[in-house]
């Protein structure tokens, strides 16, 4: 299915981050199917966490081409086993060659695991928490140019400074950015891409 729909949008106009590898379909297909579509589902909101959180210093190329890898390390993302990882496991993941093995990034995603359950008990779902930054309704912007759109903004700001006084690592602004463009909570495909008349 998913290969008769990339055929299918394969000559729409899209976002010039996404022609950038064209050449690579699980590339476009995330950019097709996923970013800037709204999520509601807390294991997909802690899944962009971490992996947002390991791209730091690195291409998002880089690790959406290890996210299945990434799935299968970090038990596909459930925020309760990754709260309880211990030593054992933490060397494992870092002699896992599918992943980036990246000490602090690896003790910082076990940490935000733990900070992500309290944040789930003080607000019923890290859902409730992270969309009432935006009264609970998606930011859509109206960008020309992949030139025009910012890689951080005060809404980011605002948000890594309250994760980060939470416990949280590898939530800087830009990071967090990317997690709002990522999961939908802000909008930014291209007034020329075909999804932003579907999303906006």
């Amino acid at each position: 299915m998913q290969n008769q729909d990339h055929l299918r949008h394969q000559h729409h106009p899209r976002c010039g981050w996404a022609l950038s590898h064209a050449d690579k379909p699980f590339y476009v297909d995330y950019h097709d199917t996923e970013w800037g579509v709204p999520v509601h589902d807390d294991r997909h909101f802690f899944e962009m966490l971490i992996l947002e959180g390991a791209q730091a210093g690195l291409s998002w190329l880089t690790i959406l081409a290890r996210r299945d890898t990434y799935r299968s390390a970090y038990d596909n993302f459930d925020v309760n086993k990754v709260a309880t990882y211990d030593a054992a496991k933490q060397e494992a993941l870092l002699a896992d060659p599918g992943i980036i093995r990246n000490k602090l990034k690896v003790a910082a995603s076990i940490q935000n695991a733990q900070t992500f359950i309290a944040i789930q008990k003080e607000f019923g779902s890290f859902d409730c928490y992270i969309w009432s930054f935006v009264g609970g309704m998606p930011v859509i912007n109206h960008w020309k140019r992949m030139s025009d759109v910012p890689v951080s903004t005060e809404l980011s700001d605002k948000i890594s400074k309250d994760l980060k006084k939470r416990g949280m690592k590898f939530v800087g602004t830009t990071i967090i950015y990317s997690f709002l463009q990522a999961t939908g909570i802000v909008m930014d495909h291209t007034t020329d891409c075909y999804r932003y008349a579907e999303l906006g």
